[in-house]
C-alpha cells in the first residue's frame, strides 16, 4: 500500500477524532423550555446542568449519546441519552455515581464514544452500550435490582422498582387518590381513631430516679433540657424506647442525654411537655391533660461524626399540584407548580445507595406528601402558587425551594443546615446538595438576633399548614428535626412526640437550645419511623427508636431487612452515615 494511500487515511483518521472532540466539547448548559418558559421536562428545571452530545461507534441502531450532569458541583447523577440517526431517542439511563467527590465521571468521544471514570489517578473507560446483544445497560435494567452494577461496579444503574407501603398507607391513598370525600373519611379516622393511640406514659422511678447510677454521659454530649424545679432529678422507665442506653431499670433521668450503646455521637433524652419551663419569649402555653404526660424522645447526631442525606421515596412526595391550592393560584396550563409531574428520565430508588450502606447509623422519615405540603389558608397560599414544599436530592431540584418555608439541607461538602428559605438563598442552589422543605418553622433565629424564637404561625392552624382536623383538633403523634449549636459542636436533633401540638414541639425544641426546627410527619408509626444500627464487631443490629416501628421493617431468614435499607420505600427519608466514605 503506497505511502500517499496511508498518509490520507491517517488524515482521516485524525480529522474523524477531532470532529468527535469537539462534538464532546459541545456543552450546553440551557436547553428549549416550553413556549411560556416553564420546563418541559425535570432535567430543565436545573439551572447549572451541563449537557454534552457525542457520537458512538458499536451500538446497534445507536449513532449518538447524550450526556447529562444535572449538576456538576455535585456531581452524583447522570443519564445517558441513547439516540438513533435523526435525534431520535432509543432510551434514557440514569447512572449514579457511588463516589462523587472522589471519582470523576465523563462521556468521552474518543475510540468511538466511552465513559471515562477516574478516581485514585486511575483512568477506566467503559462502553456499556456496546459491549454484546444484550448490552450490559439492557443487561442491568432487567436485573430488576433498585442499583445495577456497571463499569466492574464503578456505576449503578438506577432502575424504576416498586417501593413498599403499609396496609395503613395503601388504604389512606386509595381513599384519597380514587374515592370521592376520602379526604374526609382519612381525617375522620385520623382525629377519632388515631388519635393520641400511640401515647407514651413513662413510669416514674422513686427517690432520685437512678440518677446516680446511670452511666456519664460520653464527653460532647448535648447540654441537658432544662426542667422545672418539680421534676428536677426525676426519671422514667420508657417501656416503648427501642435504643439501647445501658440504663436498664434505672430508668431514664429528664432531659438528660445518654450515649446509644455502640453508636458513638449518638445520644437520646427523655423529657415530658409538664417538665419544660417557660422561655423568655413566654406565650399562654400549658399542654393539655393528656400531652402534658406524653413522652417526647430526642435524639441527637453530632454533625462532627456524622453526615446526612436525604433520598425520595419511589412515589412520595410527588410533583404534581396538591389539590389544598387555590384555584386562584392555580396554573391550569402546567401539569404541577414547577410545570413538570414526572420525575423521568430520572429514577426514585426509595432506598440508600449499596455503597453508603455499610456506614450508615440510622434513618428516619421525612416530611408531609405532596397532597398536604402547599398551602389553602394565609399568605403563603396566595404566592409562588400555593407555596409547595420543595425538595432536592443529590443536587437534582425536584419541587423548587419556596420563600418561607423551614428548609433543611445539606451542601455539596457536607455542612448540614435549617433555615427558613428566602429568595437570597437561591445563590446557594448549585451547592445544594440534598434539602427538604416542610411548612412553617417551628422554632427560628430571625437574622440580627441572638437568640431563637418561636415561629410565627405556630398557633396558628391554617396559616401555619399544621394539618390536623377541619376544627383545629391538632394534638396526634408528630416528629420533628432541629438543628443544635454550640461549643463549636452542631448537632441533628430529631423528635417524636408521643401526641402533641404544635406549640407544645416548639417549646420542647426551644428548651433544648435549637436554632431551629421543622415538622416532619405525623399520625403513625411509618410516618414518624427512626431506626438505628449498632455494630458489634462484624454484627450490625436494627434498633427502633419505639419498640412498634419493628412492624415496618420485613425478615429475612429471621434476621429483620430495615426498611430503606434492605428494600425500596415509597416515602422519602433521611440517612445519617459516618463521615469516613467519600460521597
Amino acid at each position: 500500500m503506497g505511502k500517499a494511500v496511508l498518509l490520507r487515511r491517517g488524515v482521516r483518521r485524525r480529522l474523524r477524532g477531532l470532529v468527535a472532540t469537539c462534538a464532546a466539547l459541545a456543552v450546553v448548559v440551557a436547553a428549549p423550555a416550553r413556549a411560556n418558559g416553564t420546563p418541559a421536562s425535570l432535567i430543565e428545571l436545573q439551572p447549572a446542568r451541563e449537557v454534552v452530545r457525542v457520537p458512538l461507534e458499536g451500538a446497534a441502531g445507536v449513532v449518538a449519546a447524550q450526556w447529562v450532569d444535572p449538576n456538576p458541583a455535585v456531581h452524583a447523577w447522570f443519564v445517558l441519552t441513547l439516540q438513533a440517526a435523526g435525534g431520535r431517542v432509543v432510551s434514557d439511563w440514569h447512572l449514579e455515581n457511588p463516589a462523587p467527590r472522589a471519582q470523576r465521571v465523563r462521556l468521552d468521544a474518543q475510540a468511538g464514544g466511552a465513559i471515562v471514570l477516574v478516581h485514585d489517578g486511575r483512568t477506566v473507560r467503559c462502553a456499556p452500550w456496546a459491549d454484546g446483544r444484550p448490552s450490559a445497560l439492557e443487561r442491568a435494567r432487567a436485573s430488576g435490582l433498585a442499583y445495577a452494577p456497571l463499569c466492574d461496579g464503578r456505576l449503578y444503574l438506577r432502575n424504576a422498582v416498586r417501593g413498599h407501603r403499609s396496609s395503613l398507607e395503601a388504604t389512606t391513598e386509595f381513599l384519597r387518590d380514587h374515592v370521592w370525600g376520602g379526604e374526609r373519611i382519612v381525617g375522620f379516622v385520623k382525629s377519632g381513631v388515631y388519635r393520641d393511640a400511640f401515647v407514651e406514659r413513662g413510669a416514674a422511678v422513686p427517690g432520685d430516679g437512678g440518677a446516680a447510677s446511670a452511666p456519664t454521659a460520653e464527653p460532647g454530649a448535648p447540654a441537658p433540657l432544662p426542667v422545672r424545679e418539680a421534676f428536677a432529678g426525676q426519671a422514667v422507665i420508657a417501656e416503648g424506647l427501642g435504643l439501647d442506653t445501658g440504663t436498664g431499670a434505672a430508668g431514664l433521668p429528664l432531659g438528660r442525654w445518654l450515649p446509644v450503646v455502640g453508636l458513638p455521637g449518638v445520644h437520646v433524652a427523655v423529657t415530658l411537655p409538664a417538665a419544660v419551663p417557660d422561655g423568655p419569649d413566654a406565650r399562654a402555653w400549658r399542654p393539655d391533660p393528656v400531652e402534658a404526660k406524653a413522652l417526647v424522645f430526642l435524639v441527637s447526631f453530632d454533625l462532627s461524626r456524622l453526615a446526612v442525606g436525604f433520598a425520595l421515596g419511589t412515589d412520595h412526595p410527588r410533583l404534581g399540584w396538591s389539590p389544598r391550592v387555590n384555584a386562584a393560584v392555580r396554573d391550569a396550563s402546567l401539569r404541577g407548580p414547577d410545570g413538570i409531574d414526572s420525575a423521568a428520565p430520572l429514577v426514585r430508588t426509595g432506598m440508600v445507595v449499596p455503597s453508603l450502606q455499610a456506614a450508615v447509623v440510622a434513618t428516619f422519615t421525612g416530611g408531609f406528601k405532596r397532597e398536604h405540603g402547599a398551602f389553602r389558608y394565609g399568605s403563603l397560599a396566595e404566592r409562588n402558587r400555593g407555596s409547595h414544599y420543595g425538595f432536592v436530592e443529590q443536587g437534582v431540584v425536584f419541587s423548587r425551594l419556596v420563600p418561607g418555608l423551614s428548609t433543611l439541607y445539606v451542601l455539596d461538602d457536607g455542612s448540614v443546615g435549617m433555615k427558613t428559605w428566602t429568595e437570597a438563598d437561591d445563590r446557594l442552589l448549585p451547592r445544594v446538595r440534598d434539602a427538604r422543605q416542610n411548612g412553617v418553622p417551628l422554632v427560628e433565629t430571625p437574622e440580627g438576633r441572638d437568640r431563637p424564637v418561636i415561629g410565627a404561625l405556630v398557633d396558628r392552624w391554617g396559616p401555619g399548614n399544621w394539618s390536623g382536623s377541619a376544627d383545629e383538633r391538632l394534638r396526634s403523634l408528630r416528629a420533628g428535626a432541629c438543628l443544635i449549636e454550640s461549643g463549636g459542636t452542631r448537632r441533628l436533633v430529631y423528635g417524636w412526640f408521643s401526641t402533641a401540638v404544635p406549640a407544645t414541639m416548639a417549646q420542647v425544641f426551644r428548651s433544648a437550645g435549637c436554632a431551629h426546627a421543622m415538622h416532619l410527619d405525623m399520625n403513625a408509626l411509618e410516618h414518624t419511623y427512626l431506626a438505628v444500627y449498632p455494630r458489634d464487631g462484624e454484627r450490625v443490629r436494627v434498633d427502633h427508636l419505639v419498640r412498634g416501628m419493628a412492624q415496618l421493617d420485613r425478615s429475612a431468614r429471621d434476621a429483620p431487612v430495615p426498611r430503606f435499607l434492605g428494600f425500596a420505600d415509597d416515602r422519602d427519608f433521611f440517612y445519617v452515615t459516618r463521615r469516613e466514605p467519600a460521597r
